[in-house]
């Protein structure tokens, strides 16, 4: 997710309520055990998704039931909504990691049923959220992972309604991209990519440099309703 949206995440954890926060950089097991295989299979969602939340979501909620174990937690909690199909990916995996514990989604038990509701809880009790929008209504819905950067919500939910330019993190315009095209040498072993121009990588660090220069080219971007 990188630095700048973990900063301050200790902090916000401990100032909430929490006894004690797990920060840990997973990025290797990611890429290595969750999104290389699944891009050898060639699976895609409605033709243009490439599953990047998907695929994060149980490597996170593995993690989450590991460090439950280790400090004697009696529940597992997520805060994913009660309507959609991330509450899914982490119960499906609490279940079949950590079938004795129960589970507490706040979302679905308790009445905080719009993105609304939640900023005023959260403006209520004094916890912070970033990239609130400036007219005062709710952010996007935004995840981002080495794979992906995922946005929905807000003026998105009218298909005519373009994507804004300050929304793209990590890709330029076809309009600000170079007029010149870069030529790349990619080395593979068993399908998966382990070089990049002769430098032999680590998974992440190859897909931390792909998504660098595909970001500069105008790679990446894509425009999805689904069904």
């Amino acid at each position: 997710q990188g630095a700048d949206e973990l900063r301050g995440v200790r902090e916000k954890a401990l100032a909430s309520g929490a006894e004690e926060c797990y920060v840990e950089d997973l990025r290797e097991e990611f890429v290595r055990d969750f999104i290389f295989p699944t891009l050898r299979a060639g699976a895609v969602y409605n033709r243009k998704d490439l599953l990047g939340t998907a695929m994060a979501r149980p490597l996170i909620a593995k993690r989450q039931v590991e460090v439950a174990h280790r400090v004697g937690a009696d529940a597992l909690a997520h805060g994913c909504t009660g309507k959609g199909n991330d509450q899914v990916r982490f119960e499906m995996t609490f279940a079949t990691l950590a079938p004795e514990l129960p589970v507490i989604a706040p979302w679905r038990e308790w009445d905080l049923l719009s993105r609304e509701k939640l900023l005023a809880y959260a403006e209520e009790h004094g916890i912070p959220v970033e990239m609130k929008h400036k007219a005062g209504g709710s952010p996007y819905s935004m995840d981002a992972n080495l794979l992906h950067i995922s946005y929905e919500g807000r003026a998105l939910e009218d298909p005519a309604v373009e994507a804004e330019e300050d929304m793209w993190r990590w890709t330029l315009s076809p309009e600000k991209a170079p007029d010149l095209a870069e030529y790349l040498d990619l080395e593979y072993v068993h399908g998966d990519i382990v070089g990049v121009n002769g430098v032999r990588l680590s998974p992440a660090a190859v897909l931390t440099e792909l998504n660098r220069l595909g970001g500069k080219h105008g790679v990446g971007r894509l425009d999805l309703v689904e069904n």
